[in-house]
């Protein structure tokens, strides 16, 4: 018998032969099961499955819509810890959370460019959630972009729970309503939820009662979204008022021409500095700063101490070879807003609506006001979304309306909760 060629005689096996064993039965594992000849080889029924002890396969149904969350109070805001807590125990959406890492009020919308944004997991059960180094709109962009989620686009965009009313012109300054105007931009349904916070008497158990009278209409929106009968072309500006639990229904409002009045104060030096402060409570740490303040120059610390003072610096050299020389005076203020008296106020605006104890619902394009022909298909939207029978009757006037100067009267729509 003539030997073996070289090319003909096996070769040894480089891999271990545990991790070849191991590999194998990988792979048989993965290997679909051969099909079934006959009955008697096709799968038990339910009932046989039980009897035999068997656990039975469960249906997963279709997959659940993603929801995107953010808040311009922060990561931490109750408002949004309750919405997040809301829509989990709904079970009817996978949610995802992606806020600024601090309250980031009346910001508009502005984003960060040349600055490197931080993006850090944050812990929320039942959700995922990402706490970013930069403002509510930037949070939205940056979920969006397929960065940090995988996914193409999310269901619907919802910023809140604010503390305080976007109402009127204070949209301007919103940065609730700045979020949900990027995802608008992005072409994705969004909706801002605001509670009209009142100072001295509301309370954070108050943000859990408002996501659960928003739940509703919320659900709602998912569902319209996946019918195609969301409105189009705008967002949804909700508001709840100082009392959610005895909240009077959904009104659809429009948006007021209100906004607060803005004052500046001036700010002392001699009022000390919240690092002062601090030092002052942890002297140890107070050393050590002010160790390594020493190494800074005495000139820039007494322009920092003595930043009301009058600072001279050197310009340039004249002709004559004397200095020329400028004065430089440094003052602080701090910018507040305040509430002005609202007059002749419309029944059917945002405003007035939250003080009369409902739910407002105003809808608002990019530019920040609805063409007249949105109001009938968003009256309709509402009237189905909450069953209310009488929701055109609260709806925002018709075009026709507009141009004459009625007032529709108030009535009281049954609450949704």
């Amino acid at each position: 018998m003539a030997a073996s060629s070289g090319d003909d005689a096996p070769r040894p096996n480089p891999l271990p032969s545990a991790l070849v064993s191991n590999l194998q039965s990988v792979l048989a594992a993965r290997r679909p099961p051969p099909a079934a000849e006959d009955a008697g080889d096709a799968a038990p029924a339910p009932e046989a499955a039980e009897s035999s002890g068997a656990a039975p396969v469960a249906d997963e149904g279709p997959a659940k819509p993603a929801v995107l969350l953010t808040c311009a109070g922060g990561i931490r805001a109750p408002g949004l810890t309750a919405l997040v807590d809301a829509l989990v125990a709904g079970g009817r959406c996978d949610v995802h959370v992606c806020a600024p890492e601090s309250d980031k009020p009346a910001c508009g919308h502005s984003i960060t460019i040349r600055e490197t944004v931080t993006a850090t997991s944050v812990d929320f059960k039942g959700a995922k959630a990402f706490e970013i180094s930069g403002t509510p709109v930037d949070c939205v962009s940056l979920a969006l972009s397929g960065r940090l989620f995988s996914w193409s686009a999310p269901a619907l965009v919802i910023s809140g729970i604010n503390a305080g009313a976007n109402c009127g012109y204070e949209m301007f300054h919103s940065s609730a309503i700045a979020a949900a105007r990027e995802a608008l931009l992005h072409d994705v349904p969004s909706i801002a939820i605001s509670l009209n916070w009142k100072k001295d008497e509301s309370k954070d158990s108050d943000f859990k009662d408002a996501a659960e009278v928003c739940l509703p209409l919320i659900h709602a929106a998912l569902e319209g979204v996946e019918k195609g009968t969301f409105l189009r072309g705008c967002l949804l500006n909700i508001g709840v008022p100082s009392s959610p639990t005895t909240n009077k229904g959904f009104k659809l409002t429009k948006q007021s021409i209100y906004r607060p009045a803005q004052s500046w104060e001036g700010v002392s030096t001699s009022r000390p500095t919240p690092a002062t402060h601090f030092m002052g409570m942890h002297q140890s740490l107070g050393i050590q700063l002010a160790q390594l303040g020493k190494d800074a120059s005495a000139a820039g610390a007494a322009r920092r101490i003595n930043a009301q003072r009058k600072i001279v610096e050197v310009e340039s050299v004249a002709s004559t070879g004397k200095p020329e020389v400028r004065e430089v005076v440094k003052k602080l203020f701090r910018a507040e807003f305040t509430e002005k008296q609202k007059e002749c106020l419309d029944e059917d605006i945002d405003l007035r609506a939250l003080e009369n104890g409902f739910i407002s619902v105003t809808p608002l394009n990019i530019h920040g006001n609805v063409a007249p022909e949105t109001g009938a298909p968003a009256s309709d939207w509402l009237s189905v979304a909450v069953g209310l029978d009488k929701a055109k009757e609260d709806s925002v006037v018709t075009a026709e309306e507009q141009d004459a100067p009625a007032v529709a009267e108030e009535k009281e729509a049954p609450s949704a909760t």
